[in-house]
């Protein structure tokens, strides 16, 4: 009776890994620097996965709070059919829908696709740094899935990244003991490292390490931001793609003293009087403890090391990778009720609002942002609550790399409505994803514009494995003409290509550059409402 229960138990063992190996697939084995992977060969779409690959030690037990460590040799074969965990985190932005194996300290893996064939070489590459605050996110996400850009000839990377308090947690102990004399940024850390591992691998996959774009959406953007101004890194990449942020007043950095000190007051408040206590505790007692703490995340820190500098002087001083551009942002960044806190859209409740939020300048604001209207006043809100969140700060990158390069920089606007929702119960979230909407709550305002991470899985060609809007064909034109620009920008640094809207380049110093509006009939145009970032910049200082 054992025996039958073992045979049974054995077979529902196989047939699970058959399901989970797809109709379609057959195992294909890779040799990379650390051992030989077994992924999948799809044949339906001839693309070849390989999921879950260890890309540096599990940062756990005495290396929690440590840089990361290239990863150990193995012998045998690695079965990489599955997303590795994801970081840890709660679902603080609705649903993000992803597909890992659980969530774990133990999270530093990553994702490959590529349409390589056996004799394939020199492929161009798209590694993708996910969204989330710093607090959220895996590279799992559909809206990330790498198989359609594949399909374009590109090989496709996601990465795993520490968070929160596990990736940017700063302590002057931690600083004392890290070879480089800093704490904190072990997120960003994890990416260079992944940087480093596309270098030293990707080739065994069909790729050109010589031609790695890097690209992300919110933190993602920031961290390439980041990236390209590193000295760790920006040797490592051949192009850039930033969509809606840079690490300038969005998670901008904090000087390491600082960081350190939030490190401290955070450990004391729990009456953890070390970092050797806090690396004896269980996940769960420090995954409680920052919950409890209403913290959002820890800062990014101006460290010396990854960070030497903040990016308006890195930049200028022309120091950042000297590489190709295309980054923008959205039309609705952030809902105007971001701005007005509850006050209906009025032209009375906007200037009481504007003279509170700038009690110096509030006469220049006015000017920038229409406001005799209520429909005006709704939209001014929309977008001085964006452009505070996180479209100055891109346009800022923009500015200072093209008057810093002489590689070229394409700029856009994306401005797509999305569709309703299929489940009329639910609500979208604020950086993607969905949560169920409880009875007695009223719904959203209606959107005005593209909200944030609106564009990930239109600009990455993923709307059909995105189930929860009702796409429509114009959602699918505007995802069409977008992902075209994305491939052909990592193929060639040109996004123009037959059958799309010519864009143009932007010059160092043109007043109204040319800007892309990516919508259902997408086209470019001269850029409108530029005078509002540079009022931006004179106010937070960077426009030295």
């Amino acid at each position: 009776m054992t025996k039958a229960f073992l045979y049974l138990g054995l077979f529902l063992f196989s047939c699970t890994i058959a399901l989970a190996q797809g109709r379609d697939g057959f195992p294909v084995q890779t040799k990379i620097k650390n051992g030989t992977i077994e992924g999948l060969y799809d044949t339906k779409t001839g693309i070849q996965k390989y999921f879950g690959i260890p890309f540096a030690k599990p940062p756990i037990g005495e290396l929690r709070w440590k840089a990361p460590q290239a990863v150990d040799n193995w012998s045998g074969v690695k079965e990489t059919k599955e997303f590795g965990p994801r970081p840890i985190q709660r679902l603080v932005f609705g649903d993000m829908n992803s597909r890992s194996n659980g969530v774990s300290e133990d999270c530093l893996y990553l994702n490959v696709w590529t349409p390589a064939s056996r004799n394939t070489e020199n492929l161009p590459v798209l590694v993708y740094f996910f969204g989330g605050g710093f607090v959220a996110g895996d590279g799992s996400e559909p809206r990330y899935d790498g198989e359609n850009m594949a399909k374009e000839g590109i090989v496709v990377v996601t990465i795993n990244y520490r968070l929160g308090i596990f990736g940017f947690l700063a302590h002057p102990e931690l600083s004392a003991e890290a070879p480089y004399k800093a704490s904190g940024n072990y997120g960003l850390l994890d990416q260079t490292l992944a940087l480093q591992w596309v270098q030293e691998n990707i080739a065994a996959f069909g790729g050109d390490p010589k031609k790695v774009t890097i690209a992300g959406e919110s933190a993602g953007s920031i961290s390439v931001s980041y990236q390209m101004a590193s000295p760790l890194s920006k040797n490592l990449i051949a192009a850039a793609i930033g969509e809606s942020g840079a690490g300038i007043t969005a998670l901008a950095p904090t000087p390491l003293k600082e960081a350190e000190q939030v490190g401290v007051e955070f450990l004391e408040k729990f009456g953890i009087k070390s970092i050797v206590e806090a690396r004896k505790l269980p996940t769960r007692d420090l995954y409680e403890m920052y919950n409890e703490s209403g913290r959002f995340g820890f800062p990014v820190v101006q460290d010396g090391y990854l960070i030497p500098k903040s990016l308006t002087d890195i930049f200028n001083a022309k120091e950042q990778a000297q590489v190709p551009l295309l980054l923008g942002w959205n039309t609705q960044e952030n809902p105007g009720m971001a701005f007005m806190q509850g006050l209906p859209y009025t032209k009375e409740n906007f200037i009481t609002k504007v003279k509170q939020a700038y009690p110096n300048d509030f006469e220049e604001v006015l000017k920038l942002y229409a406001h005799e209207t209520d429909e005006q006043v709704a939209y001014s809100a929309m977008d001085l609550a964006g452009d505070r969140f996180i479209s100055y700060s891109t346009w800022k990158w923009f500015d200072l790399h093209r008057k810093n390069s002489d590689q070229p920089v394409y700029r856009y606007l994306y401005a797509k409505l999305r569709p309703p929702l299929v489940d009329q119960s639910l609500e979208t979230g604020l950086a993607g994803g969905t949560s169920r909407r409880t009875e007695n709550t009223p719904p959203r305002p209606k959107d005005l514009g593209a909200p944030h991470a609106a564009e990930i899985e239109y600009a990455m060609g993923n709307l059909d494995r995105i189930k929860e809007f009702a796409w429509t064909a114009d959602d699918y034109k505007a995802s069409e003409t977008m992902f075209k620009y994305f491939a052909n920008f990592i193929k060639t640094h040109n996004p123009n290509g037959e059958g799309l809207p010519e864009w143009s380049k932007a010059t160092a110093n043109e007043e109204n550059p040319p800007v892309m509006v990516i919508d259902t009939a997408s086209k470019e145009i001269k850029a409108q409402n530029d005078a509002r970032y540079k009022f931006h910049d004179r106010f937070y200082g960077n426009n030295k």
